[in-house]
């Protein structure tokens, strides 16, 4: 049977140690000059006659300034004396029972002299008396430059107490947090939703450290480690959380910026460090959050040298994954949305061998989602998931958190008794659009110049084909716009060129109305602006969608470009870029304004709707256009 080692938790802080020096400190101080024993201060006066009626023993002067008297044995039985006669333990007290000021230190030495010749007493004597107050207070100050410099040091050093990184002198100790199976961790596979391909994956690597021997037996060896690469909020740290959670194994967790410190060398000490305890522990699994703060390619910032602090932390994680002496038994989970800019000695087989992207959820992988989150809610009867789903396109699942945790405060805020289906989309529409903001004031000629735009973005859509239809238009301010319209688009893979032309002229169609009905433009359309530009500029440059430069395209996905200065075209196709792309915007802008000029009356109709409800609905619009011709099932909902 095995000897199990007692492990003592108990730790020594190390404040206790200044406090107790302190202690000492005023306590000698307290201590000097036989504390125990009681004495009275008394004057010169009442000493000369204490003197001459010879009930003094002996006399200390300290310092020329101050003595101290010690009474015979038969005064000491005197009722005079009776306070100083015992000290403060009822004992007789040895003295010294009075203490006084001496005044002038020569006359008091000739009259004390005189007493001891005429046998009045036994005997005097000079002493140096030591202050230990005074002591302490000259060196009070360099007591608190020592505390001063010990505070700082043990902050920079990132931690408290006597933990791992909390002393100076444990800096280049790891700052990894331990999960075994002695911690409660709560979070397993059951409560990831959706990301099903990924989840099997990581379930793959707690089964490798669980079972190795079902893997290696046919000669296979087991995977160094996984990288997670996917947008903000798609469960990538949620599938580590499940993962320690699911893991008979050692689960080391910690970020990349864990590493970075602002002294040379502290990072791959802890690499070295994280590492060595994760070896001791095989099978382990170590999890590195933003990994992307380490492990940054090298060499790509022309700013910084050859020592750089992180290339070296990089350069020893690298050798730790893959190289002498690597143990298999430990693999390395990461986590990234900026897997672009990682070192590609990093992404290399033998240290990620598997890249596991995380996608934003679709639309069955968001209902589930939905599930997850609306377990611990007091939603109404009959609440319909798949709705909520098709509401949220684009939402990755902290999104959708979010959105339930909105619904939730919106309903208490109305003091209702559960959540309903309108709580959701109210609280959809304060995440994409922002807060109303119904107080702002907006001047009539304004308000109506904003009900036009709206109206042109909402007939414009609704004339072509391929524009995602509308379902809800406002001219209530939201957020930064001042007026905003929601649209159900269709789901695609893929783009084609018709497709993206008909989303660009429904984005101008705010500003064609404008010019239709007022003949003038203004500074409305910024974001609509912006939007086409960048479609326009994605068509031309990245698609190769654009007959004049025909099939190239100067996007460059390993995110190199960014470091140079120079483009990777020359200045003649630069002008060619510039010209296709105005060229582009202008055709969809004439386009949307002959659309608005030959449905004017309608969209004037729309306007005039929208002034006075301010919010309208896809049936005003069947109302007054009838059906639309192309209208299919469309699965999802988004607002621009």
């Amino acid at each position: 049977m095995a000897n199990e080692k007692k492990t003592n938790n108990f730790k020594i802080n190390p404040w206790w140690i200044y406090g107790i020096l302190i202690a000492l400190i005023f306590g000698l101080n307290f201590l000097s000059g036989s504390a125990f024993q009681e004495s009275a201060k008394i004057s010169a006066s009442k000493f000369n006659e204490y003197l001459q009626n010879g009930q003094i023993e002996k006399v200390y002067i300290y310092n020329k300034s101050e003595a101290e008297a010690f009474l015979t044995k038969a005064a000491l039985s005197d009722k005079t004396h009776k306070k100083v006669a015992k000290d403060i333990l009822g004992n007789l007290n040895k003295g010294p029972h009075y203490t006084f000021d001496i005044g002038n230190d020569e006359v008091f030495q000739n009259k004390i002299e005189k007493a001891k010749q005429e046998g009045k007493i036994k005997d005097y004597e000079f002493k140096t008396k030591s202050n230990w107050s005074d002591l302490f207070m000259s060196l009070l100050p360099i007591i608190v430059i020592i505390g001063v410099w010990i505070f700082i040091m043990r902050r920079m050093s990132g931690g408290s107490g006597g933990g791992a990184g909390g002393q100076i002198f444990n800096i280049g100790k790891s700052k990894a947090k331990l999960f075994d199976e002695k911690t409660d961790v709560k979070i397993t596979f059951k409560d990831v939703a959706g990301l099903e391909g990924a989840k099997e994956e990581v379930q793959e690597i707690v089964e490798f450290l669980r079972n190795p021997d079902k893997y290696t037996a046919l000669g296979g060896k087991i995977p160094k480690g996984a990288l997670l690469v996917g947008p903000p909020g798609t469960g990538k740290t949620l599938l580590a959380k499940a993962v320690a959670g699911e893991a008979k194994v050692p689960f080391f967790s910690l970020s990349g910026s864990d590493f970075v410190e602002m002294f040379v060398g502290v990072g791959a000490s802890r690499v070295r460090d994280l590492f060595k305890q994760a070896k001791e522990k095989s099978p382990a699994i170590i999890f590195i959050d933003e990994i992307d703060a380490v492990g940054r390619a090298r060499g790509k910032n022309n700013f910084s040298g050859g020592n750089d602090e992180r290339e070296s932390t990089l350069n020893q994680l690298l050798t730790e994954m893959d190289g002498f002496g690597t143990n298999t038994n430990v693999i390395v989970l990461a986590a990234t949305n900026r897997a672009d800019v990682l070192d590609k000695a990093l992404m290399r087989a033998g240290r990620f061998d598997r890249q596991i992207y995380v996608d934003l959820p679709d639309v069955r992988e968001r209902k589930e989602i939905f599930e997850v989150h609306l377990a611990p809610l007091k939603k109404e009867e009959g609440l319909d998931t798949d709705f909520l789903a098709k509401q949220t396109p684009g939402f990755s699942g902290a999104d959708i958190a979010n959105v339930c945790n909105e619904a939730a405060l919106i309903a208490a805020r109305q003091d209702k008794k559960a959540v309903d289906k309108q709580d959701f989309l109210d609280a959809v529409d304060r995440i994409v659009g922002g807060l109303e903001k119904k107080n702002k004031i907006v001047t009539l000629d304004e308000k109506k110049a904003i009900a036009v735009h709206e109206a042109g973005h909402a007939t414009v859509s609704w004339m072509l084909e391929h524009a995602a239809p509308l379902i809800k238009v406002t001219i209530v301010p939201r957020g930064q716009s001042l007026g905003a319209a929601w649209y159900l688009p269709e789901e695609r893979l893929i783009v084609r060129p018709d497709q993206m032309l008909d989303e660009m002229c429904a984005t101008m169609g705010g500003r064609a109305a404008e010019k239709v009905v007022f003949d003038t433009i203004s500074t409305g359309a910024l974001s609509d602006l912006e939007k086409v530009t960048k479609q326009a500029r994605a068509m031309v440059t990245i698609y190769g969608l654009n007959e004049k430069l025909g099939n190239v395209t100067y996007y460059d996905s390993s995110g190199q470009n960014e470091y140079n200065f120079s483009k990777p075209y020359s200045e003649e196709t630069a002008m060619i870029i510039d010209k296709e792309i105005s060229n582009l915007i202008e055709s969809q802008y004439q386009r949307a304004i002959q659309l608005l000029k030959d449905n004017k009356d309608k969209l004037n109709q729309l306007a005039a709707i929208l002034i006075e409800k301010e919010v309208i609905f896809k049936d005003d619009l069947e109302t007054i256009f009838g059906k639309r011709p192309f209208d299919t099932h469309h699965e999802e909902f988004a607002a621009e």
